[in-house]
């Protein structure tokens, strides 16, 4: 748990479910203080750790709480911190939500490669599950098998033309995140939109920072991939997985799941490490 960046780095943009505007300053930590965030918008600054015991909620984005101080869409920053080998990262935040960006992972990963973290001399070995670990609702699930390696593998089915049914892989040993995962942009559905604003979400969502996807097709084309949403949920559960710290060595396998189901495995894998 040694890695962290060598500067700091800034940015800013709009939340995705609150529509307001905030700035993340990721700053270089200590060996094993871990990713967390830090509210400095709020009185005594509370630090909110990154980790699966602080999971508050998983509706449509993972949010962490400590007391009553909250982060919210930390899952494509904290995606890419893991997926860069950054244990620990001090992160800044002005507001309740991580800026969305561009609906990827993409320029959190170009921030993190202008600063990049020194060679680090020794790690701890990963966790590594010993018998399959699975989580189901329905038809949906995650699991965590038994691996010679990290990979992560995602499947989805929608009833939209445009998207059907897709799956992708990404192995940490093999592929390259910055150019197969984290340029996969978060997507939504053009029937659902106004049924969700009415709930109070996805306030700052726009054709800027989210694939929009109708029966006629897409709204705001051309995709960065063919496959480009099943490679955006396979980055979210990157990001969720990565609240234990390290990224177990062991196959994420994952068909129609959710920030809950991807949760959900989390603790599993966090009470094997307690026990």
């Amino acid at each position: 748990m040694n890695n962290t960046i060598n500067k700091a780095f800034e940015l800013s943009g709009i939340g995705l479910h609150s529509g307001v505007t905030t700035t993340v300053r990721v700053l270089p930590a200590r060996p094993n203080q871990g990713r967390y965030f830090v509210r400095v918008d709020l009185p005594d600054k509370p630090v909110i750790p990154a980790s699966v015991a602080a999971v508050n909620q998983t509706t449509l984005s993972t949010e962490l709480a400590r007391g009553e101080a909250k982060v919210r869409t930390v899952e494509h920053l904290l995606a890419a911190l893991a997926a860069s080998g950054i244990d620990n990262a001090r992160i800044e935040i002005d507001g309740a939500e991580v800026p969305l960006l561009d609906g990827s992972a993409k320029m959190w990963i170009d921030a993190i490669a202008s600063a990049p973290p020194p060679p680090c001399p020794s790690a701890p070995p990963p966790l590594r599950p010993p018998a399959p670990i699975w989580i189901r609702h329905e038809d949906a699930f995650v699991a965590a098998l038994p691996a010679s390696e990290t990979r992560f593998t995602y499947g989805i089915d929608f009833p939209y033309e445009a998207i059907g049914n897709q799956w992708h892989s990404w192995s940490m040993a093999e592929g390259n995140f910055a150019e197969e995962i984290a340029p996969a942009r978060t997507f939504g559905f053009a029937e659902q939109i106004e049924q969700l604003q009415k709930a109070g979400l996805i306030k700052g969502g726009s054709l800027d920072n989210a694939l929009i996807c109708s029966q006629d097709g897409w709204l705001n084309p051309p995709l960065r991939f063919t496959n480009e949403p099943a490679r955006h949920k396979l980055l979210d559960l990157v990001g969720d997985i990565s609240l234990l710290g390290k990224l177990p060595q062991a196959h994420f396998v994952a068909y129609k799941a959710s920030h809950k189901l991807h949760i959900q495995l989390a603790q599993q894998l966090a009470r094997l490490t307690q026990n």
